[in-house]
């Protein structure tokens, strides 16, 4: 990305344009350009930024930056706090339900192109590498359009989509042509079987869930699901790594649809407790490898996709809880 570089960007009411700034690889807006966008005042931008940095969601430091533009005269620079890609994307699932669903519109072509044009991806990225990225970018933007988010699925959303692309800037150093399964944890020192997981869901049923139709196996696919992350071919294993295996029991107790009801509260509780088992749940800073919201979007994100898209969500899964996480 050029520094400094514009983008003009036309307002849902078509009679008014919005210079988007680009710099240090994201889009940056002042308060005004943020309430011009999503046409409401400015009070209610601060408002909404001081809710943002007083929960932690974001930090100002890392989100704010204090650029140079020029005045309507076309003849001074003045100095004005921009907020980045982050800012907006939080403020957009904060105001009025038109607006938010024009900005969803909006922020889906911007992603699109911020990523796929190769603002956060390395230039000389393989062909292949931005294909999983658009195929990413898609299953994404599907969940987005055909269901109604609240506002944490929605922030989940677009934090995997972030992490994701950074994983990917990441990744694009070792020069692979495809997604990489690098920073994985080879030694497992749990080892998930149907009956251990039965116990577990029990157990959960017992503390959160006092439905009768709750953890009821439809059929044995459940068990079919444990036994198919220890595949084998050729005497080695298809899902080595305890983060491949994590990601492929999230992926089909989702998809599986094996039980009458809960199928991605388990799928997500199973995901975990496997996780915390093999001690890969929190990284090295004591923080989970995967927030709350992030883990309810790729769910989301599972639930929406098709069959043939499974392999791009176990390398996003993986690339969002190795040890880099």
């Amino acid at each position: 990305m050029n520094r400094g570089e514009i983008i003009i960007y036309t307002l849902p009411d078509g009679t008014s344009n919005l210079d988007v700034k680009l710099e240090n690889d994201s889009v940056w807006l002042t308060q005004e350009q943020i309430a011009m966008l999503f046409g409401t005042k400015r009070p209610a931008i601060t408002k909404h930024l001081g809710n943002i940095f007083k929960s932690g969601e974001l930090k100002e430091h890392s989100t704010c930056s204090i650029l140079e533009h020029m005045g309507n005269d076309g003849l001074q620079h003045y100095k004005t706090k921009f907020y980045n890609l982050d800012v907006i994307l939080s403020i957009g699932y904060r105001v009025n339900s038109k607006n938010a669903t024009k900005f969803r519109i909006w922020a889906n072509n911007v992603l699109k192109d911020y990523l796929i044009k190769g603002y956060a991806v390395n230039q000389k990225a393989k062909l292949e590498q931005l294909e999983d990225l658009k195929k990413t970018v898609k299953l994404l933007t599907n969940v987005i359009e055909n269901k109604k988010l609240t506002s944490d699925e929605a922030v989940g959303m677009l934090r995997v989509l972030a992490d994701y692309s950074y994983g990917l800037d990441v990744l694009d150093g070792y020069d692979y042509g495809t997604l990489s399964l690098s920073k994985t944890t080879a030694k497992e020192k749990f080892k998930i079987t149907y009956e251990n997981a039965a116990k577990t869901i029990l157990d959960l049923k017992r503390k959160f869930d006092h439905s009768a139709l709750f953890g009821v196996e439809r059929d044995n696919s459940f068990k079919s699901s444990v036994a198919t992350i220890y595949q084998t071919f050729g005497g080695n294993e298809l899902y080595s790594s305890v983060e491949e295996k994590a990601a492929m029991l999230l992926y089909l107790v989702v998809k599986n649809h094996s039980f009458t009801d809960g199928n991605k509260r388990i799928a997500a509780y199973l995901f975990l407790w496997f996780m915390q088992k093999n001690n890969i749940l929190y990284g090295k800073d004591g923080r989970m490898r995967i927030a709350n919201n992030a883990l309810v979007a790729l769910t989301l994100m599972i639930a929406e996709s098709k069959s043939q898209e499974k392999d791009i969500i176990v390398k996003v899964i993986v690339n969002l809880i190795n040890k880099d996480n």
